[in-house]
């Protein structure tokens, strides 16, 4: 098994597709409307479907309102340059509700960009203390 996609409702596809593509990177892998439906799926990622979990950009036609309700945390990307991604993101008129620091209650350096449907995407260090990065690295050292 393995995660395949993420599926996010979004208020604003083309909004939603610079976001993810023209701010954060990732490209558009494929998209299709559903006129029977009244919906269009987007799916955007940093690599292909077959080897990489992306996300799943729903459109329903015509809604343009949702509650994103208090179960949904956020989406986390890793980076190499938080404070350069930051300000990338920043220039590219992207909004970064959490400057880049170190997580409450322990080391691992994150931030938190918003997209524009105000879904949260957590920026983490990698390499940090308590990164998945970090733990690798710690893994295959005591492997080796």
């Amino acid at each position: 098994m393995r995660l395949l996609h993420t599926m996010l409702r979004v208020k604003d596809l083309e909004a939603s597709l610079r976001f993810y593509c023209d701010v954060l990177g990732m490209k558009l892998l494929r998209q299709k409307d559903y006129p029977g439906g009244d919906f269009t799926l987007a799916f955007v990622g940093y690599g292909e479907e077959a080897d990489h979990a992306v996300l799943e950009l729903t459109y329903n036609w015509g809604h343009d309102q949702y509650e994103l309700g208090d179960a949904y945390g956020h989406i986390a990307i890793g980076v190499d340059d938080i404070y350069g991604t930051c300000e990338a993101i920043r220039n590219k008129g992207g909004k970064v509700a959490r400057e880049p620091g170190p997580m409450k209650h322990g080391s691992t350096v994150i931030a938190f960009v918003e997209d524009p449907n105000g879904y949260k995407v957590e920026l983490i260090q990698q390499g940090t203390p308590g990164s998945a990065s970090s733990k690798s690295a710690a893994a295959s050292q005591a492997v080796s």
